[in-house]
């Protein structure tokens, strides 16, 4: 039982290397005789052992990338044109501000710096 409790725990910890690429944190908990869990803290996801019990999920505070921030603005607005990214506060929370111009408006587009979700879309008529 032993051995097939560690091919698992190497399976996933490989597993989980190849889905995250590296920095992958493991724990391993020993509550019975029998009993293992193991938790990838990079992926977010949890394996479990013979009894059945589930780890608690893991939270990461990574923000994502002005890149990934522009992308996201110009999917809202497609053919328009960066001309400024910055970070600022926005509704309490970090943003990514990115102004776009597309023929004579001006958008101004705010995306959480934590989720990548928009929280604000301003647009000015540009003279």
């Amino acid at each position: 039982m032993k051995r097939i409790t560690r091919i698992t725990v190497g399976t996933l910890a490989t597993a989980a290397l190849l889905a995250g690429g590296g920095g992958i944190a493991l724990a391993a908990h020993q509550t019975d005789s029998a009993a293992i869990t193991v938790t990838a803290a990079a992926t977010g996801t949890a394996a479990t052992g013979v009894t059945g019990t589930a780890a608690a999920p893991v939270t990461t505070s990574a923000y994502i990338s002005s890149r990934k921030a522009v992308r996201i603005a110009k999917k809202r607005v497609p053919g328009a044109r960066v001309s400024k990214v910055e970070r600022e506060w926005e509704h309490g929370q970090r943003a990514w501000k990115v102004e776009l111009h597309k023929g004579a408006w001006e958008y101004d587009v705010y995306v959480s710096a934590k989720t990548g979700k928009i929280i604000k879309l301003k647009r000015d008529y540009d003279d």
